[in-house]
């Protein structure tokens, strides 16, 4: 056949074109992201080394916003472009791939089990819609994950919606940059019980730490925090403090807070999620350098570190619900932790 053939010349320029127009898209993503990813690395240098670390508030935002909906994000462009650079960002943003190169997995070692979430478990069971709070303060609401997707509430939001597809699940982002638990029961009110969650997950105790709080007085805060939770008929998770070179510093107050909420959790009957012992098992048992977890910051987690962590809760919940669908009876007492 000859070189000149008409069909063989008709695909060289169908492929020639479709790499031309691959090429546009790319270079029109790169150009739109550009600007937001400058934009938020300067906010990261701006606050990294402050000296205040989760007291380095992220950028104003309601004090509770609704978890997997971003309000701030842009109409969907139109035009074939458009909806192919919508279609790459929607594809960045699935769950599986922010494991792709370090997987999520469980700590090592632990035998413990959450206990029952019986307020989450009796809604999904009839049918009712499920109301989550996440409670906290930096690294609730999401400080330095590129993306209010990669945060842990939406996370978390979007693995218990695979889960449960056929529920109305809602996941409130109640976090707030810098706050402790003096700050946080000043709104636990309006933030939290008025919401009547059927779960409120708090994240508590850093900040108390990095500012050298008597851990006896935040455990007190919290234990009076709990009551008043579990008054309004809600399920309740601790977090505790996060692994990180900065919460390290303060090594013994540190040691403190994170047993005195244990003995909160175990005197108010609720579930405990220890972060501070899964992060450290990250870098000490599975090998995975710090900053793969932590930003340069030396305090808040990353994508990957949001992603895990949200991963493990997550899987935790959903095992606990299990329990009581199958018909399962778990002590109230019993309330720890095995991942995965």
């Amino acid at each position: 056949m000859s070189s000149h053939d008409p069909f063989r010349l008709s695909i060289a320029l169908t492929a020639f074109a479709a790499a031309g127009l691959l090429a546009t898209v790319v270079a029109s993503t790169a150009h739109a992201q550009a600007p937001q990813q400058i934009a938020q690395q300067a906010t990261l240098s701006d606050k990294a080394g402050a000296g205040k670390a989760e007291a380095a508030k992220p950028p104003a935002a309601p004090a509770a916003s609704t978890a997997a909906v971003d309000p701030s994000s842009p109409p969907a462009q139109r035009g074939v472009a458009g909806r192919t650079i919508d279609k790459v960002r929607e594809a960045a943003k699935s769950a599986g791939d922010i494991f792709s190169r370090v997987p999520c997995l469980p700590a090592k070692g632990t035998s413990k089990s959450m206990g029952s979430l019986p307020h989450v478990a009796g809604k999904l069971v009839a049918g009712q819609p499920v109301v989550i709070v996440a409670f906290g303060s930096s690294s609730t609401w999401g400080y330095g994950a590129t993306s209010p997707d990669y945060n842990y509430p939406n996370r978390l939001a979007a693995q218990l919606r695979r889960q449960y597809p056929t529920a109305d699940i809602s996941i409130v982002n109640a976090g707030k940059g810098g706050e402790d638990a003096p700050e946080m029961m000043k709104r636990l009110q309006t933030a939290v019980i008025d919401l009547h969650p059927d779960l409120v997950i708090w994240q508590v105790g850093t900040n108390a730490v990095l500012r050298n709080l008597d851990p006896g007085e935040t455990a007190k805060l919290v234990e009076e925090g709990i009551m008043r939770i579990q008054a309004a008929n809600s399920d309740v998770v601790l977090i505790d403090p996060q692994y990180s070179p900065r919460v390290n510093e303060h090594a013994e107050s540190a040691g403190k807070m994170m047993k005195l909420l244990n003995k909160v959790a175990e005197l108010r009957k609720v579930g405990l999620f220890p972060r501070f012992a899964v992060m450290k098992d990250w870098h000490e048992k599975q090998a995975i350098p710090i900053e793969n977890f932590v930003i340069p910051d030396g305090l808040h987690m990353s994508d990957w570190g949001y992603a895990c962590f949200a991963q493990l809760l997550g899987d935790d919940i959903i095992r606990s619900v299990g329990q009581i669908k199958l018909g399962v009876t778990v002590p109230a007492d019993v309330r720890a932790y095995r991942p995965m």
